[in-house]
């Protein structure tokens, strides 16, 4: 049940983990930055930033468990395992505390480690979050559906993968409204020629996701990070998980920072790196890290039982532009 030690392969290193390899990348040195990628992405989906970041702070961008080159086996894959498995990962990697920055299924997995662990986090970084709102990319139900590892498996034989990546990098590149975040997509698809990969994506889209869109929700626990920095960062054009999802994220997390990304969709990290590093940046250098306190804690979990009370009081501000958002 315990932890193997830690093994290093270039760039892209190795712990086992109760029995199962997770891969990661460790970059520079300061802070702990903890960054969680999205359903079907790994740790490459943070490539644009991690350069950068690393300068300033300690960045850990593992590969999920079902993903990347972490281990794909026959297990627990919902945001709460996800969270037990980010802690045990920072235990092994002797990180006491993190600023948790997660992007899409990151960012609910963010959220969730943030309530099972709030000791552990010094601030949060929404990227595109799941869990405020039900509404979703229908390609994302799709996954959940009876078929889909079947007919998955036949569009991504060699023939039609190739065509099919090629064709999603084409439209990627085409500057069409809506075909953004398709060379992204085309990645995703591409990886599930794994078999073992399909079966995770399904799992894990199916913890999150049915027909009638996201199963996950922060709304009910969302009071319990007041004492926790928030920041949550939105691409405008997002068409997985729409944009006004971030006034939702205002209203129920009143004190945190919003910043919506003009021109640039479900992945603002990779549209617009540099811009993305200096809202990060600037919002850890205006805020301080979160102390955990156990009777605030339970002070939150008592007044909870009256959310909306509670929300009204805390007051609630507008969402605000990106070029509004203080950086002082």
């Amino acid at each position: 049940m315990g932890c193997a030690a830690e093994q290093a392969t270039g760039q892209v290193r190795f712990a086992t983990v109760h029995g199962h390899r997770r891969a990661y990348v460790r970059a520079g040195s300061g802070p702990a930055l903890l960054l969680l990628h999205g359903l079907g992405c790994d740790h490459t989906t943070w490539a644009p930033v991690v350069e950068s970041l690393a300068r300033r702070f300690t960045v850990i961008a593992p590969d999920l468990l079902g993903h990347g080159q972490s281990a794909k086996p026959r297990a627990d894959y919902s945001v709460g395992g996800y969270a037990n498995g980010m802690r045990d990962l920072l235990a092994l990697l002797e990180i006491e505390r993190a600023t948790v920055v997660g992007h899409s299924l990151g960012g609910g997995v963010a959220m969730q480690f943030a309530y099972q662990y709030p000791e552990l986090v010094e601030r949060l970084v929404l990227v595109a979050p799941g869990g405020f709102g039900p509404e979703v990319t229908a390609a994302l139900r799709v996954v959940t559906t009876p078929g889909f590892h079947q007919v998955a498996g036949l569009l991504t034989l060699p023939g039609l993968r190739h065509v099919g990546v090629h064709g999603l990098r084409v439209l990627a590149g085409s500057g069409l409204a809506g075909a953004r975040d398709l060379g992204e997509v085309a990645t995703i698809f591409d990886s599930m020629k794994d078999a073992r990969t399909r079966t995770a994506i399904r799992h894990v889209a199916r913890a999150v996701v049915d027909w009638r869109g996201q199963i996950i929700t922060t709304s009910d626990r969302a009071y319990l990070t007041d004492d926790i920095p928030m920041c949550v960062i939105w691409g405008e054009q997002d068409r997985v998980i729409p944009a006004k999802h971030a006034e939702t994220a205002r209203t129920l997390a009143p004190h945190a920072t919003v910043a919506l990304v003009p021109n640039a969709g479900h992945f603002p990290h990779r549209d617009h790196p540099q811009r993305f590093v200096k809202i990060l940046g600037d919002f850890v250098r205006r805020t301080r890290p979160a102390q955990f306190d156990r009777d605030e804690w339970r002070a939150h979990l008592r007044r909870g039982g009256d959310i909306e009370l509670h929300r009204a009081q805390a007051g609630h501000a507008p969402v605000q532009p990106l070029d509004h958002v203080p950086t002082a």
